[in-house]
């Protein structure tokens, strides 16, 4: 938990990235503060990595209560902490910091937000089989997650397939690194794939996948939510996949940090749903 706010100080949070623009959280946790008639701020900060260790502890000295992390510095931020939750560091990366009287402490909530965004649309989701594609920092979380739900064979490809199979080795024997030419083929037998690459993004190529050895019964989460309905969860509701977008996780992994920092437990409902999404 963060150290109680002196009295009437302002709540100050941020989200810190390179690049920062593109990130929904200041809408996110904006709609949050008005919701709450809370009077803070949370703001984003374009920190190139030569500065991000200055930059981060300087925050709290400037009446931050914390932060959101994303690219590229979720490794830096877990080495830089003063303490860190044992899940961020299984997963190896931090993206929520509480800025405390012990100093930095680090959390990871990105595994949250995977679960609870599936669930919440799919609430019978009990994954045993599943094939992830990618191997960078979002994999990490998702591989935690899904090892803590109970999955026991998870096929992991990944278009430099060293990095599936260090993945492989660091989390443990139900996870399987599968070249990147036979990524269709492993997704017989599966009940969720999950794309956890950029791929299908605004400005990028889409993923290239054929789902016909998918069952219809599997669930298809792409992480991505710029667009909402990326190529992938098109061509999955097209054959009658049940598909869950990307949106929920950033909400539901924001929640947490909120509560932290403001004080305030947030609800995540259709209402923020549209609030994020509104251009």
């Amino acid at each position: 938990m963060s150290a109680p706010l002196p009295p009437n100080a302002m709540p100050l949070a941020a989200v810190i990235g390179d690049p920062i623009a593109h990130s929904r959280s200041p809408r996110l946790h904006g709609h949050w503060l008005a919701r709450y008639g809370i009077n803070g701020h949370y703001i984003p900060l374009k920190i190139a990595p030569q500065d991000f260790a200055e930059a981060l502890h300087m925050l709290p000295r400037m009446g931050f209560a914390g932060a959101n992390v994303t690219i590229p510095h979720k490794e830096a931020a877990l080495a830089l902490a003063d303490h860190a939750t044992p899940l961020a560091k299984r997963i190896g990366a931090a993206n929520t910091l509480s800025f405390t009287e012990n100093g930095i402490e680090a959390d990871n909530t990105d595994a949250y937000g995977f679960t609870q965004n599936i669930l919440s649309q799919q609430p019978d989701w009990q994954p045993k089989t599943v094939a992830v594609i990618g191997a960078g920092g979002a994999s990490r979380a998702v591989l935690a997650a899904l090892l803590d739900l109970g999955a026991t064979d998870i096929r992991l490809s990944n278009r430099s397939p060293q990095r599936a199979l260090d993945l492989a080795a660091e989390f443990g024997p139900a996870i399987r690194a599968v070249a990147w030419d036979e990524r269709s083929t492993a997704l017989a037998d599966c009940d969720t794939l999950v794309n956890a690459t950029s791929l299908g993004m605004q400005g990028h190529p889409a993923l290239e996948l054929d789902l016909s050895d998918l069952p219809a019964t599997a669930v298809v989460n792409d992480l991505v939510y710029a667009p909402l309905e990326t190529p992938l969860l098109a061509q999955a509701r097209a054959r009658g996949n049940p598909c869950v977008d990307g949106l929920g996780m950033l909400l539901y992994q924001a929640a947490a940090g909120f509560e932290r920092w403001f004080v305030h437990k947030p609800e995540v409902d259709e209402t923020l749903r549209r609030a994020v999404l509104a251009s």
